[in-house]
């Protein structure tokens, strides 16, 4: 029997509805809303006010640890929060830990991912500013602390971007955004799949890209201009720049070791290397 057949028997099998003369009632349930496919759980008070300050990303929940004492952050957290329409949970510190883990201070924020960029934007951002191109490039940066470390320090200097590779690198999770105090909410980070291919797009565009190393063919740092558009380019905890990276670099510059030591941590380096490219004084709109 073909399919119609089976559907007309089956129609015909079906006994008729008794009327009771009542007419039934349909009740409707509300449909609870799917959950987010992605949700970064940021904690910390001030990786959670930094991104709501920031609101470049959607928001699910706002979680305080029940009986927390409310200080001028949280009070502003709590603001903030309103304005963007976000709930509030109250829940045991022990649940808040489980869910957010690391150092909470009593609060953490559910929000969507990071929201990574173009090189493109980058430029314009610089470009919308009037202001020479100052671009952080790290080549396989692997520990988090430092990765917050650089973003921490390249917000504060003014550096217009950071250039990370997608693969084989630390990429911006929550336990960078804390250990950023939550700069990076306001930093446009690109994620790129090759590197050096953003390097060559960059020097195109006309900045000079400056590779951080201790090498003896390094230059030292105060016989190079740094000033102007400038790709600052370091490289990963022990390993350094890779050679591809490091031919495709303009020129290397090397900070003077004086001590025992004899090389600084890749975030204290580039730290260091971003205040040096712009010190304090420095216009971004003439050189030095």
């Amino acid at each position: 029997m073909d399919k119609q057949g089976h559907i007309s028997k089956a129609m015909k099998s079906r006994r008729p509805r008794k009327q009771t003369g009542r007419q039934e009632t349909r009740i409707l349930l509300p449909r609870s809303a799917p959950p987010p496919r992605h949700v970064d759980v940021l904690y910390g008070r001030n990786a959670v006010l930094e991104a709501l300050r920031a609101g470049r990303r959607s928001f699910h929940r706002l979680l305080l640890a029940e009986g927390v004492q409310p200080d001028d952050t949280l009070k502003e957290i709590g603001r903030l929060a309103a304005g963007r329409k976000v709930p509030v949970q109250p829940m045991p510190r022990a649940e808040l830990a489980r869910t957010a883990g690391g150092n909470h201070q009593g609060v953490a924020l559910e929000t969507g991912p990071y929201p990574y960029v173009e090189l493109e934007n980058i430029l314009e951002r610089a470009a919308a500013a009037g202001e020479a191109p100052l671009v952080l490039l790290l080549d396989l940066l692997q520990n988090p602390q430092n990765l917050g470390t650089l973003i921490r320090t390249a917000e504060a200097v003014g550096v217009h971007g950071i250039v990370i590779q997608e693969r084989r690198a630390a990429e911006v999770t929550p336990a960078v955004v804390r250990a950023s105090a939550g700069a990076v909410e306001h930093m446009l980070v690109a994620q790129v799949t090759n590197l050096v291919r953003a390097m060559q797009r960059l020097k195109s565009e006309g900045l000079w890209l400056v590779g951080l190393e201790a090498s003896p063919e390094a230059q030292p740092y105060d016989q190079v201009d740094l000033s102007g558009p400038l790709g600052l380019v370091v490289g990963s905890e022990g390993e350094g720049l890779r050679r591809l990276v490091r031919e495709t670099c303009d020129l290397l510059v090397r900070l003077p070791m004086r001590g025992q030591v004899a090389s600084l941590n890749a975030a204290v380096a580039g730290s260091i290397a971003l205040y040096l490219a712009r010190p304090p004084g420095y216009s971004p709109l003439q050189p030095r």
